[in-house]
């Protein structure tokens, strides 16, 4: 039977440097993002709060002008960050009981939105609705202020999570590229051995079996490794990304295609725990870390022979 090549186990005396290492980029990453991200997004978000409460007459007449809001996608999820705490947009489709848009110009939706929102309105930024009166400019101000800065650090929050993974991704992609690797059109679907890349090449995120896989791509000895791309900025956050999921996904694709005929690996970068990389490699994970990606790149071009 022929040998493969195996990935490289990491240590922990290795692993404890290059989580320092991992940490380290993280930092200055977040140190040099640009200063400007959050004023900006914060400056276009407080203008929809302004005319949220223009629209309602500072939410007096909200019931009135339903249909103008929930038609506007910007005022709509404005409305979301009334409520204390804001309503995310999953939860809101759960509360209101809608499963298309195309329900929200529906009356008894629309009804059932103002309800959702006077029910969970923040009575500590808008105390005068619940008071039945205009409210002072100095409430108001504050009101939308605060509101803002809600939405703002919500959306920079979004746009960190998914701005470091396509750039990991990219990353990754391009150092495959580099090594000779050819990248084809996404697969819709990898069922078995055969719908996969060929040796030497990778695609795109895809189904590789029963679970979606970042980056697959075919060794040069023809088995297949599926790439998760995983960005943690906290301990907590790492379990999830690393244990709960790249992990669980790599036991389900040995499952379905083999022990010897896959490879399954994570990409990692940001704050992960020991103890947590330990546990992920003995559940067959393999490890490569985002800020030594020739480790690989190494392993792909010993699979040649």
């Amino acid at each position: 039977m022929k040998d493969f090549v195996t990935p490289q186990l990491w240590a922990p005396d290795q692993l404890d440097k290059d989580i320092s290492a991992a940490i380290d980029v993280f930092r200055r990453e977040r140190f040099e993002e640009s200063a400007e991200a959050y004023p900006n997004e914060f400056d276009k978000v407080i203008g929809n709060i302004e005319n949220l409460l223009e629209q309602t007459v500072d939410l007096s007449t909200l019931s009135e002008s339903a249909r103008d809001v929930v038609s506007d996608a910007s005022l709509l999820e404005a409305l979301r960050y009334l409520a204390g705490p804001p309503i995310s947009a999953d939860d809101f489709k759960v509360l209101v009981e809608i499963k298309s848009k195309s329900q929200l110009k529906d009356p008894a939706v629309m009804q059932r939105i103002v309800e959702t929102i006077r029910a969970t309105l923040d009575k500590r930024r808008f105390p005068w609705v619940g008071e039945n009166r205009a409210p002072t400019e100095l409430e108001k101000q504050a009101a939308i202020m605060a509101s803002a800065a809600l939405m703002a650090s919500q959306h920079i929050a979004t746009w960190r999570r998914n701005e470091a993974k396509r750039l990991q991704e990219k990353a990754v992609k391009d150092a495959l590229a580099a090594h000779g690797m050819k990248q084809i059109t996404t697969p819709h679907g990898i069922r078995t051995h055969a719908d996969g890349p060929k040796p030497g090449e990778f695609c795109g995120e895809t189904t590789l079996g029963s679970r979606k896989a970042d980056i697959v791509l075919t060794l040069w000895d023809n088995r297949i490794m599926p790439i998760e791309c995983k960005v943690s900025n906290s301990f907590l956050n790492s379990v999830k990304r690393l244990n709960n999921d790249a992990a669980v996904k790599a036991k389900t694709w040995a499952k379905e295609f083999g022990d010897r005929n896959i490879v399954p690996t994570a990409v990692i970068a940001g704050v992960f725990k020991r103890a947590n990389i330990e546990a992920a490699q003995n559940d067959g994970l393999t490890i490569i870390w985002a800020h030594r990606l020739g480790n690989l790149t190494d392993f792909v071009e010993k699979t040649r022979s």
